[in-house]
Formats: C-alpha cells, sequence, structure tokens
C-alpha cells in the first residue's frame, strides 16, 4: 500500500532558546483508522536519522523504517490502533529545519536557525495531534532518539497519554554518547564544502557527513554482529592489496552506508538535531530523574537489548528505578540479541509480543474506566 505523507502549517512556534519560527511545516504520515471515540491513536517517535516515513510502502518504493512493527497483525496493529508518525522539528523530510526557506530572507536558514530541543520536538507534536482533533494519545512509542521524546511526552504532557514505550533508549546522554556525536559534529564541520553551514545550491559536505555517518553506524551494531557479518573478509580479492582502498568486507560497507547517508539527509540537521540528545536531560530543572517522573501518570513498558552498548541497559534500568521509587506502573523487560543498538529495529519477534499485550491491556483498562 502506498503512504502518501502529509503536511501541516501552523503560523508560528517559540522554541525553547526564545526564538519564533514563522510559519512551521510538519510532515506526517498516519495508518490505520481513528475509532468514534478517538481512544485508539499511537503516536511514534522516530530516532535520529529516521523522519515520518515509519510504515508502508513510500512512492518511490521504500519501505518504512519500522515497517516490520506498524501494520495489520504488528506490534502496532493499524486493524486496532490509529498510528501517526511525523518528522521532528529541524529535520529535513518536510518539517521545517536548517534547509528550509527562512521567508524573511528568502535564503535557507543554515546555521541562523535556532537551537532546538527534544522538549522542542515534542511541544511541536503536541500541537500536531491537536490538529488531528485528539485530546488524549493511547500511547506514545519509540527507539533511541524516538524513547527520549516518549519520555518527554509523558513528563511535559503528563494527562495527554495513557501510555509511554521508551525502547533502547535513556532519560539522559551519557559522556560517551555525547563524545561519539561530537566526532560526527567535528567530521561534518571540518569539510571545507560545509561552508559554515551556508552550502545550499552548491556542493553539500557529503565527504564529512559520510565520515560521521561510518562512525555513528558502527554505534548501531555489536562486536558479535559485525564479527558474524564481515570477519575478516576481503572483498573481491583473496590477497591485500596494501593500499587505501575497501579492501575489507566491512571497510566497503561502512563506505556505502555513508554515501548512503549523504543522499537523504541533510548535513545542518545532522548537526542540529545530535546537539538536542545531547543536550536531553529528562531530571533538569528537577531535583533528580525520579521527581522528574512523578509527574507521569500514564503505563510504561521500557525494554532494553543486551548487546546495545550505545543505550545499554544500565540506562533503561536508571528510568525503570527512578519510576518504580515512585509507585508508577511500569513492566520492562531485557531482551535477547546480538544485533546491537539496532536491534529494536530488526529484532521483532519478542518486541511484538510484548508491545501487542502491552497495547492491548492499556486499551482495556481506557475502556473499563
Amino acid at each position: 500500500m502506498i503512504i502518501e505523507t502529509q503536511s501541516v502549517r501552523f503560523d508560528s512556534f517559540t522554541v525553547e532558546t526564545g526564538a519564533t519560527l514563522a510559519p512551521v511545516d510538519v510532515a506526517y504520515q498516519t495508518y490505520g483508522q481513528l475509532n468514534d471515540d478517538r481512544s485508539n491513536a499511537i503516536l511514534i517517535l522516530h530516532a535520529f536519522s529516521g523522519d515520518a516515513h515509519a510504515a508502508g510502502i513510500s512512492r518511490d518504493g521504500k519501505p518504512g523504517w519500522w515497517d516490520n512493527m506498524i501494520g495489520p497483525g504488528k506490534g502496532f496493529d493499524t486493524d486496532k490502533y490509529f498510528v501517526i508518525s511525523s518528522n521532528v522539528i529541524g529535520g529535513c523530510k518536510g518539517t521545517t529545519g536548517p534547509s528550509s526557506i527562512n521567508p524573511a530572507t528568502g535564503q535557507p536558514y543554515a546555521m541562523t536557525f535556532p537551537g532546538i530541543t527534544i522538549r522542542d520536538m515534542v511541544r511541536l507534536q503536541c500541537k500536531l495531534i491537536d490538529y488531528l482533533g485528539i485530546s488524549k494519545l493511547l500511547a506514545v512509542a519509540g527507539g533511541s532518539m524516538g524513547g527520549m521524546q516518549a519520555l518527554e511526552w509523558a513528563v511535559t504532557f503528563p494527562d495527554r497519554t495513557a501510555a509511554c514505550l521508551p525502547i533502547a533508549s535513556t532519560a539522559r546522554h551519557s559522556a560517551m554518547q555525547i563524545a561519539f556525536n561530537e566526532v560526527g559534529r567535528q567530521a561534518v564541520m571540518a569539510d571545507p564544502d560545509w561552508n559554515a553551514g551556508n552550502y545550499y545550491g552548491t556542493k553539500p559536505p557529503g565527504r564529512g557527513l559520510s565520515v560521521a555517518r561510518m562512525v555513528g553506524h558502527i554505534t548501531y551494531m555489536s562486536d558479535e554482529s559485525m564479527r558474524e557479518k564481515f570477519g575478516r573478509k576481503l572483498r573481491e580479492r583473496e590477497v591485500p592489496s596494501y593500499d587505501f582502498s575497501a579492501d575489507f568486507e566491512v571497510e566497503s560497507y561502512l563506505r556505502y552506508r555513508g554515501s548512503q547517508f549523504v543522499d537523504r539527509f541533510d548535513a545542518n540537521s545532522y548537526l542540529y538535531i545530535t546537539k538536542a540528545m545531547d543536550y536531553f536531560d529528562l531530571s533538569l530543572g528537577y531535583p533528580s530523574l525520579a521527581t522528574s517522573l512523578e509527574r507521569a501518570q500514564c503505563r510504561f513498558l521500557v525494554i532494553s537489548f543486551t548487546s546495545d552498548w550505545l543505550y545499554p541497559t544500565y540506562q533503561s534500568l536508571e528510568t525503570v528505578n527512578a519510576l518504580r521509587s515512585r509507585n508508577r506502573d511500569v513492566a520492562y523487560c531485557e531482551l535477547p540479541s546480538n544485533y546491537g543498538h539496532d536491534a529494536f529495529l530488526v529484532e521483532v519477534g519478542e518486541q511484538t509480543e510484548l508491545v501487542r499485550g502491552f497495547l492491548s491491556q492499556t486499551l482495556k483498562e481506557i475502556r473499563r474506566r
């Protein structure tokens, strides 16, 4: 089924840093049908490099980034639920970001785009939910950066969702996570084609963005998955060339991933979104993480994966323990996987069963009330 991306324009939106963007466009997709009492809506929140196209097939033939989890009979069952996915502010796939035209100048915002936060992403999503006429979501759910947004929803808009599903995520970035993002940003900004962000209409900083993606992609995998997938296999030769070509299969794979990313993502969006992730701290402004989560009124399902070293299990447990200390309704599961951080995108078997049961129980409790 071909899924069309829709768009809504809001007159203005003021970000946390105080700047006002006017107007602001939001790109989104929907799947399934909203029921009569509007109680079956689920907002899916994408990870760093995702977009509104979460499920189905796009007009250019590409499946959504979580198509194995969203659809009829899947974890987020579109025979039962109305699923919404939107591109975040600062993105480059239809929602206003650095590559968008600044109406005041007639030129792309580039680095004049204001700094953004995870909370800004959530606040703009809330405007979209209001536009769709939904007073309360059944659930907010997402992996990685999507999980950060889900947690922010539960704290910032505690009366707007019945359930929260942060998967392979965290309530705040660690020093290591910030460090990897900084390496990526420096790779982009070191590319002479970046030109202080003013590359629109000319050659983009493809080399820097490609290297940034290569570094990032390593963190999404695990040592075991890379060993199984590549080992030390040479590419199309039996002996090394002893030059700097891509001799090893893993080298070729990373170069391919890097070049593929350049074709679909904006370098300035990379800078802004990774910085928003690094600044995210759910406990900011509160005495503790537990105090911030005390605001939450919804049920939680927290999922982590054994081989995820980018967002390791201890970070999910910090959230779970904070919720339990405030006697909140939280279920937790660490799923076995060799796929590293990418597990939330590919390990859909057990994840589907957990999500399906949790959502079904949440809907039953709403109807019981």
